[in-house]
């Protein structure tokens, strides 16, 4: 009896997030931290990026999303990493390189490890609580407002695809 009650207990206890969301902080690109306790309440998509990839074009699509739904609360953030070789040596040129060619105004952290054993606490948290490592650049998390995953995105997937503006918006509107 006493083991079935643990098993349970366990069990419910294993289906909650094993981290809240609000224990994560970043560098960011332009000095400081971001911090995402300042995201509690709030829908987010976190971006692994790349400024020499075929699919760092996504960069317009994420501008755009984050122009569309900022004001309604969603939070998106690029999150450059060098770990498939594709990245500019520091973050001063990516800096640059996002605001020339892209003309980004969204929040950008530092390179940072998004995979291995280097890999940013945030993306360790994911691997355990998802099981989704960032397979290329580009790949995309949806953080509900609860702090909980509520999507993982390959790279194929842009930013305007009804599978993530679906989603944000029912989240903005308060339905999820």
């Amino acid at each position: 009896m006493t083991r079935t009650l643990l098993a349970i207990a366990l069990t419910c206890l294993t289906a909650l997030p094993a981290q809240a969301l609000e224990r994560f902080t970043f560098n960011s690109i332009d000095g400081g931290q971001i911090d995402s306790a300042d995201w509690a309440g709030k829908p987010v998509l976190v971006v692994n990026t790349a400024s020499r990839c075929g699919f760092t074009p996504q960069y317009d699509g994420l501008q755009a999303l984050h122009d569309r739904y900022k004001d309604a609360g969603l939070v998106v953030l690029a999150v450059p990493s060098d770990d498939f070789r594709q990245e500019l040596s520091s973050a001063e040129e990516v800096k640059e390189f996002c605001e020339v060619n892209f003309n980004l105004t969204l929040p950008m952290t530092d390179i940072t490890h998004v995979r291995g054993p280097d890999a940013h606490p945030f993306y360790e948290w994911v691997a355990d609580t998802a099981g989704f490592e960032p397979g290329w650049n580009f790949n995309k998390i949806l953080i509900a407002p609860d702090g909980s995953i509520a999507g993982t995105y390959g790279s194929t997937v842009g930013p305007d695809s009804p599978a993530i503006t679906g989603p944000v918006e029912e989240m903005l509107a308060g339905r999820s």
